[in-house]
């Protein structure tokens, strides 16, 4: 399952920041703008791997989890 997510980026000075439209707590930067995205696709992941592990810490004994995406 592919989800579409939205980069801002924008220029500052020498340069590239992007923010993800769908996860506003992620941002990269970067020299070129394929520097910034690929930078903020790494931050999109570490945030979606900490609230994984996050939220599988307050499983009770009746939960059962199971991967939506592999």
């Amino acid at each position: 399952m592919d989800i579409p997510l939205t980069a801002e980026l924008h220029k500052e000075g020498d340069w590239f920041v992007a923010f993800c439209l769908e996860v506003p707590e992620a941002n990269g930067q970067g020299r070129t703008q394929g520097e910034c995205l690929e930078s903020l696709r790494r931050a999109v992941l570490l945030l979606m791997e900490d609230r994984r592990e996050d939220a599988r810490s307050k499983q009770d004994e009746q939960s059962v989890f199971l991967n939506l995406v592999p």
